[in-house]
């Protein structure tokens, strides 16, 4: 049986977002992006949701509407960056589609991500502005724990020294 569903998956900031709808429309399939879908349903942003219900609220949010996409056919589904912490996430994915990494360094999450305040896990309740060294050490422990996930991808595809239409082409 041939799998019509392209899992996008890697840490914050790595491209999924950005790659995920110009490879949809590339090759006129649908996309999805897992952590706007559960900002729809909620009504609130996924920092207010860890703040206001937690993140095992989230996490279950996650898994159930991951499960409910992924129904559909001819999908690219970009994930969260701490989906893949489920096994039951794990499974089900490979056993629906195809899971494509989109990996960056902690420099490069860095930079991405340096003035966004939108990443509940990375630091959550802190109310010191953290330093460029302890931002990127909080992204290499969180990457250290979550890239042995991600590494058991179909595909890994480097998205630091590419370009979003030569990694679309990768794909």
């Amino acid at each position: 049986m041939e799998k019509h569903i392209y899992y996008l998956v890697g840490f914050m900031a790595s491209g999924k977002s950005t790659v995920g709808p110009i490879l949809a429309n590339t090759i006129g399939w649908d996309f999805y992006d897992l952590d706007k879908e559960i900002e729809k349903k909620e009504g609130m942003k996924i920092t207010a949701i860890f703040k206001e219900k937690g993140e095992n609220y989230f996490r279950n949010l996650e898994s159930e509407l991951l499960k409910r996409i992924s129904e559909g056919k001819h999908l690219i589904i970009s994930l969260g960056g701490g989906t893949l912490l489920k096994e039951e996430n794990r499974r089900f994915i490979k056993s629906k589609g195809k899971m494509i990494y989109l990996k960056a360094s902690p420099e490069a999450a860095y930079y991405r991500l340096r003035f966004k305040k939108d990443r509940p896990v990375l630091f959550a309740g802190e109310n010191d502005e953290p330093t460029k060294d302890e931002y990127i050490q909080k992204i290499r422990e969180l990457l250290e724990e979550r890239e042995k996930y991600y590494l058991q991808a179909d595909y890994i595809i480097d998205t630091e020294h590419e370009s979003v239409g030569k990694t679309v082409d990768r794909i």
